[in-house]
């Protein structure tokens, strides 16, 4: 496989940008809307929106550190198509947040 067929973005894939996210939070919860959003491969809004509606919703909340945003994954909460809803945030994480070497930061359950 080439370089650039590596680094390019696939059409579409098997989450969708909430469940992006939640990984990226997972893995690094002080991470920035603007650096989520590059990570995710959508824009500051599209992260913005995101954020809000996990907010709203009840699967993470925000704790102001200094000027910086800091998000707390509620891990017992159950993932939201009935065909997963047996099947928590935290199951999800722990699937797809590890990486060889990688340690799980956010892990408030």
């Amino acid at each position: 496989m080439s370089e650039s067929a590596a680094t390019e973005r696939p059409g579409w894939t098997f989450l969708t940008n909430h469940g992006h996210v939640l990984v990226c939070l997972a893995r690094d919860p002080d991470l920035r809307q603007r650096d989520l959003s590059a990570l995710v491969g959508i824009t500051e809004r599209a992260a913005q929106v995101i954020l809000d509606d996990l907010e709203s919703s009840g699967y993470l909340t925000r704790e102001r550190v200094g000027r910086r945003n800091r998000y707390v994954l509620a891990l017992d909460r159950p993932l939201r198509h009935p065909l997963e809803a047996a099947h928590t945030v935290g199951e999800l994480v722990e699937l797809l947040a590890a990486e060889p070497g990688l340690e799980i930061r956010n892990t408030t359950r």
